[in-house]
């Protein structure tokens, strides 16, 4: 530190594309920054393209060549970000703190995506040296630099300290309407709304919130996608004309971040080519992990999630590239393309099947972290939840603030079904949610999310679902045991060997 110059008021670690644009956001909101990474080079970018961003004033982040440095550098009690790949990355980082001298009272704040139990096995096992926090980020590129949502949790005390600084960067939302607002411009900080920044609770619920929101976007996504197949291959609507349908739905409920970027991508032509981009992208979907973390967590807690897992699994086949150009010379479809309907009348019915399938996604979502929370002794406020989501986030939609007042009108409320809004909305739009299941079976077009959600739905709202003779065929091969309609007094099996089968009390 050269003579005079005061101390950063926080530490930063990892100056990738996330980090970088974090810690220009902070410097954006009046903190001065003392920055670390392994690649000096990184460093050195976010610096020079702070001094471009603000060149009338003081330098607002700082190099430095060891952690050591870092830690001399940023005042006490020190606040420590670290931007770095989940996983072992964390741990490294953790560890070279603590050898250059780190103090107990001092906060490590883990940004990335981490695994949800890995962060609650590092809030014990660094305890005594630090306060390992997290605060999950969700926003990509452009909601680290102007405002991401922010899912912190953990130690309480360490909250007390972080909330100015997240609520600071974190995305706004208008108080009134419930609408983000929108920032894209360094140095201009917006200071006033609702931040979308909140307390989820004890340690690794944030992340698993996290973990939560990117398997809802999972689905999202997979369900626009199975609607923009069946536009293009089922009703021979060019990119543009799709992009065009999906500008005029995102003036509606189906008003979304991802609605709208896909119009921009659909209507998107290769300068090289000069052909819609779409079109040239090979259709082979990569993911990294959450997704599948989410499905995973489902099943464990046994919290029916059928469409988020459907979007996880479409990912997985779609890398079966080659497997399914050979598959496609081999195995025959339909006569005909299945569309019985106008094109006018086709589009309607999609909107209103992404509509009503959406509902079902975000239901599956929020039953996991309520049956999760129970599993895990959180208290998840989830009107809370959904109002972060409202900006700054991947999911950022209109819609988010039905689901928030939905669970101000009930916090207990078991479904997003249950609600009287959500239910009457469901009920509206049926039809022709039913018909475009129907049509895309009838054409062979791939619609496994939008269907798997009508069948989720059919299944919640039935009174008696065939589990009755699953459960018979369970104690027929294995003893396993049922109980019984008419009474309530335990558990009964039949002696299926015995040629008279008896009924008797397990």
């Amino acid at each position: 530190m050269s003579e005079g110059q005061s101390l950063a008021n926080v530490g930063f670690i990892g100056m990738g594309v996330m980090g970088k644009n974090l810690a220009l956001n902070l410097a954006d909101n009046g903190y001065s920054l003392a920055a670390f990474d392994l690649d000096i080079g990184k460093v050195e970018a976010a610096i020079e393209q702070d001094r471009a961003e603000a060149p009338n004033s003081e330098p607002r982040i700082r190099g430095c060549s060891s952690y050591t440095e870092l830690l001399a550098n940023t005042a006490t009690p020190r606040i420590i970000f670290v931007s770095v790949p989940a996983g072992d990355p964390v741990d490294h980082v953790c560890s070279k703190l603590i050898d250059a001298g780190i103090g107990a009272d001092d906060i490590v704040v883990d940004t990335g995506n981490s695994l949800w139990t890995d962060t609650r096995d590092r809030e014990a096992k660094y305890s005594g040296s630090f306060i390992f926090f997290s605060t999950a980020v969700s926003g990509g590129e452009e909601g680290a630099r102007f405002g991401p949502a922010l899912m912190p949790s953990g130690d309480p005390y360490a909250w007390t300290r972080m909330r100015p600084i997240l609520e600071a960067i974190s995305a706004k939302v208008d108080a009134e309407t419930g609408l983000p607002i929108e920032r894209r411009e360094p140095g201009n900080p917006i200071t006033e709304g609702e931040p979308c920044a909140a307390y989820i609770g004890d340690s690794g619920s944030g992340h698993y919130v996290k973990m939560v929101h990117n398997g809802i976007e999972y689905a999202d996504m997979q369900l626009i996608c199975e609607v923009y197949h069946l536009m293009r291959h089922a009703m021979s609507m060019t990119p543009a004309e799709i992009a065009e349908v999906f500008r005029a739905w995102n003036k509606g409920p189906l008003h979304s971040y991802l609605i709208e970027i896909s119009a921009e991508v659909l209507d998107h032509v290769d300068q090289e080519t000069g052909k819609p981009l779409v079109d040239i992208i090979l259709d082979k979907a990569g993911q990294k992990g959450t997704g599948l973390w989410t499905a995973v967590s489902s099943l464990q807690v046994g919290a029916p999630a059928p469409t988020i897992t459907n979007a996880v699994f479409a990912r997985a086949l779609s890398t079966l590239k080659d497997v399914r150009v050979a598959a496609s010379k081999l195995l025959p479809g339909p006569a005909s393309n299945g569309i019985t309907t106008s094109r006018e009348e086709m589009v309607d019915q999609l909107h209103d099947a992404l509509y009503c399938a959406k509902i079902c996604a975000y239901a599956q979502g929020f039953q996991l972290m309520q049956i999760a929370a129970k599993e895990h002794g959180w208290d998840l406020n989830f009107s809370s939840i959904a109002k972060i989501w409202r900006a700054g986030c991947i999911i950022r939609a209109v819609f988010l603030q039905p689901i928030a007042d939905a669970f101000e009108r009930n916090p207990e409320l078991h479904s997003l079904l249950m609600d009287p809004f959500f239910a009457e909305q469901v009920g509206l739009y049926q039809s022709n949610w039913r018909s475009v299941v129907a049509q895309a079976v009838l054409a062979g077009i791939p619609a496994g999310a939008i269907s798997s959600a009508l069948a989720y739905y059919d299944s919640y709202r039935t009174e008696v679902l065939p589990a009755n003779l699953l459960q018979g065929q369970r104690d027929f091969f294995g003893a396993h045991t049922f109980e019984r309609v008419d009474r309530q007094d335990g558990k009964y099996h039949v002696k299926w060997a015995d040629p008279e089968r008896p009924l008797v009390k397990a």
